[in-house]
């Protein structure tokens, strides 16, 4: 009896999968590589970076070889202490960054579609704004959303605006910082800041009916950090005076520092309007007082700031148009 031929050899070699190569297998990025490389570029330790994404050092260092396997390329130079991202590494950090942001986004609107009009909202705003603005404007977003949970920080337009590129605040009130490229931000300009002198209720300018510049100038001041919008503001104003800005300086960010240099001192805070008045009427009455003066120091106009190309969460959607139909009442949505 013949036997049955064998199936052919070619048919076999078509239904056998073949074992792709260590670097190719599953020769795509995932998550928890974005997750490191983030953590990575936030720490600068792999160690840290480790520890914040929740794994060992060992399996971290594994996962960047295995990164840089798939990339074909290295991430990291490692320094006498940590790491530095390579410009590749620096490029996959900030994509990881906003596919990380996207992620989360979707997460929130899900969880806000499920329970309702919740979430979290996390703002930027200077110094005038939020007490002009933002304070009074948060009566509206709680009664339109009363489980809404918004978080508010309050820094120079140099550091909000690092945050906002680092996609830890959804928008911000503040300026666009020469040091960034202008088309990568959304603007809508708000409103114009102006500041008072803030000086110790017994400070010695106190009485005297007008001040000039040169007055001033001789003491001490709590200033914002160089190249910040109020420190330019104070260097243009005495420059174009023709009068040396004062040379003594205090230099913070915080209004809080600002007040209490303020009051247990003679140097003189420059703060926003609404937060020198605020200042010296509520907070510290009796402490605090506004210097009359025979100059207005004005900063450059302020805007609602978000980034460009990427869509707010309809949470933040929601306290963005409230904030600009309060400062620009008419004013349609952000699009």
């Amino acid at each position: 009896m013949s036997r049955k031929p064998a199936a052919s050899t070619g048919a076999a070699r078509i239904g056998r999968r073949r074992t792709p190569p260590p670097e190719a297998a599953g020769g795509r990025l995932k998550l928890s590589h974005l997750r490191l490389i983030v953590a990575i570029a936030d720490s600068g330790m792999v160690s840290a970076a480790a520890q914040a994404v929740g794994m060992s050092q060992p399996a971290a260092s594994r996962m960047i070889v295995e990164i840089e396997r798939l990339l074909k390329a290295p991430l990291c130079e490692r320094l006498s202490r940590g790491v530095r991202l390579t410009p590749l590494g620096q490029a996959l950090a900030r994509h990881a960054r906003s596919v990380l942001l996207v992620l989360a986004q979707a997460e929130r609107e899900v969880a806000d579609l499920r329970a309702g009009r919740r979430g979290v909202v996390s703002l930027g705003t200077v110094a005038g704004p939020a007490v002009d603005l933002v304070a009074p404007v948060m009566g509206r977003v709680r009664a339109a959303a009363p489980d809404l949970e918004v978080e508010i920080r309050i820094d120079s337009s140099n550091n909000l605006a690092r945050e906002l590129l680092a996609s830890r605040l959804d928008f911000i009130i503040a300026r666009v910082p020469d040091e960034f490229d202008a088309q990568a931000f959304e603007s809508v300009v708000i409103g114009v800041e102006q500041a008072h002198l803030l000086v110790r209720r017994d400070h010695p300018l106190i009485g005297r009916r007008t001040l000039t510049l040169a007055d001033v100038g001789a003491y001490e001041w709590v200033m914002q950090p160089r190249g910040t919008p109020l420190r330019r503001a104070v260097d243009v104003l005495f420059r174009s005076a023709n009068i040396d800005p004062p040379r003594r300086f205090l230099t913070t960010t915080s209004i809080f520092l600002t007040m209490m240099l303020a009051a247990s001192s003679n140097a003189i805070g420059p703060l926003a309007i609404g937060a020198a008045r605020f200042a010296s009427e509520s907070m510290a009455p009796g402490r605090l007082a506004i210097l009359k003066t025979d100059f207005s120091l004005v900063v450059q106009p302020y805007s609602l700031i978000a980034m460009r190309n990427r869509p707010l969460s309809p949470a933040a959607q929601a306290v963005y148009d409230i904030i600009l139909s309060q400062a620009l009442p008419g004013s349609g949505r952000k699009t």
